[in-house]
């Protein structure tokens, strides 16, 4: 799995005109299942994230989590995440898991973060998103599982 990890100060998503989750302080994660990923990977990349330190402590040091400042998590699909950009001009999306293979996996990380303790709010797999947020730092992570 694919995740591109952004520590935000708020974020929201918007499918059609209306508001379907929304975050204060916390993590907004776009996340891609790949060709060959199960949920092997998801559990591996959703206990990593729900313990990876990117927000700072009293000494500003990047030394907390989110779950250490009690932060919520807002979980975008994103198939995008897979794009092949080697050729061309255009991006091939041929190694992001098969449509129900990615919604299968995207609404398994979700329930994961929710089993780290983490209150979690969610896109819509496959919707048109219109995702707002302020990235606080800025602070973008990459992470592959």
């Amino acid at each position: 799995m694919r995740a591109l990890i952004q520590r935000v100060t708020q974020a929201s998503v918007t499918v059609e005109g209306n508001i379907i989750g929304q975050i204060g302080p916390g993590l907004l994660i776009l996340i891609c299942a790949m060709q060959g990923d199960g949920e092997k990977q998801a559990d591996q990349l959703a206990a990593k994230i729900a313990k990876l330190r990117i927000f700072t402590d009293d000494a500003g040091k990047m030394n907390r989590s989110v779950k250490d400042i009690g932060g919520a998590v807002l979980v975008v699909s994103q198939f995008t995440l897979a794009a092949d950009t080697s050729r061309g001009n255009r991006p091939g999306f041929s190694t992001a898991a098969a449509p129900a293979d990615g919604e299968r996996l995207y609404e398994y990380f979700a329930n994961q973060m929710t089993a780290q303790d983490l209150p979690v709010q969610t896109g819509q797999f496959g919707a048109d998103m219109a995702v707002d947020l302020t990235n606080d730092g800025p602070v973008t992570i990459w992470m592959d599982m």
